[in-house]
């Protein structure tokens, strides 16, 4: 019932999918958010107002997202997890782990990348993940103790990420920072006002702090 429940709401009008997904699924979606033609079912999903999410985006296996207000996911992003409560013999030595995305206000994902939220995805507010290609991966193998493992993602306020990087579980790009295309980010960095780049990423030069970009109202970019 529930997968065909799910089938119905994908290919809804939008004023009778956010219904149902309110109704049976007990989503939190506010009047002036958004959902296209996306496969969207994580167990908890919370959009904040003038919140969207576009067309062909893919979400399972998550304990949750939240779209902060006037945030947005654009168009075939594939956004995985491991929800946790689960039978599962994987993770099962973090207690604590939370498989979720946290987008935050005015900030934007855009198109065709993979975000792997098997530990938490956080993404700070005016950010933007730009281009195409991008992959976040909160989750490996931990060949010493031949298990699964998983470390959570941070990527700060005002923050932009070039096309085609790769960021992997338990780095952290700091506020009012630019990570490189192509680059690998794979370490926790504390200073703000830096361009990173390269594999793996590295500071590489300071950033002026009057760029407009940092200095944004609204997400929207010209």
């Amino acid at each position: 019932m529930k997968k065909i429940v799910q089938i119905f709401c994908v290919f809804m009008p939008w004023f009778l999918k956010r219904r149902l997904l309110q109704v049976f699924f007990g989503y939190k979606i506010h009047p002036t958010a958004y959902i296209g033609l996306s496969w969207i079912f994580p167990r908890d999903l919370i959009m904040e107002a003038h919140s969207k999410i576009g067309h062909f985006n893919v979400a399972v296996h998550l304990d949750g997202i939240q779209l902060k207000e006037y945030s947005s996911v654009g168009r075939s992003n594939w956004i995985t997890g491991f929800a946790t409560g689960t039978s599962s013999k994987h993770f099962q030595h973090q207690s604590q782990r939370c498989s979720q995305l946290l987008l935050g206000r005015h900030s934007a994902i855009t198109k065709n990348h993979h975000l792997d939220c098997t530990n938490s995805l956080t993404i700070g507010e005016f950010t933007t993940i730009a281009g195409y290609q991008s992959q976040f991966l909160t989750h490996s193998i931990d060949v010493f103790a031949n298990r699964q493992d998983s470390k959570p993602i941070a990527i700060g306020n005002y923050c932009f990420v070039s096309t085609n990087v790769t960021v992997l579980g338990g780095a952290i790009l700091p506020d009012y920072s630019v990570l490189g295309a192509k680059s690998l980010l794979n370490k926790n960095y504390n200073d703000s006002w830096i361009l990173y780049a390269g594999v793996p990423a590295r500071p590489v030069k300071s950033l002026p702090e009057e760029a407009l970009y940092f200095k944004r109202k609204t997400g929207f970019v010209l």
